[in-house]
């Protein structure tokens, strides 16, 4: 059974930098989709980025291209999302999800496995 445990997160300046890690407890990734999805306060969730795990091919949302960095760590079954040059707009609880298959997901609906989510604040 898959268990995705989130780490990192807290609270920055505006233009500072974060990283979040997804760590899978429960089994190991083999040929799936792991991303993130985050939810500001009073809206829907958003996509932000997902590696697949056997090419380590990656996904990002326009709003974070350029900023945010998804790697593998294979070692401890686990990816990390590099945060960079961060704005308050990016406030929000962030989410690991995956999903069992290589093709590539864009909606909360298709990812059946979520952690428990972790909190980023960006100060103005």
């Amino acid at each position: 059974q898959m268990h995705l445990v989130e780490s990192g997160g807290g609270l920055v300046q505006a233009g500072g930098s974060l990283s979040l890690s997804c760590a899978n407890t429960g089994c190991t990734f083999s040929d799936h989709v792991v991303g993130w999805f985050r939810q500001a306060p009073g809206k829907d969730y958003d996509f932000v980025a997902s590696i697949r795990w056997s090419d380590g091919s990656t996904r990002y949302a326009d709003s974070v291209k350029g900023r945010f960095t998804l790697s593998r760590d294979s070692a401890n079954h686990a990816v990390d999302l590099q945060m960079n040059s961060l704005n308050p707009e990016d406030t929000a609880v962030y989410y690991c999800v995956a999903v069992y298959g290589s093709a590539w997901r864009f909606t909360r609906y298709e990812f059946p496995y979520w952690g428990q989510g972790t909190q980023v604040t960006v100060s103005s």
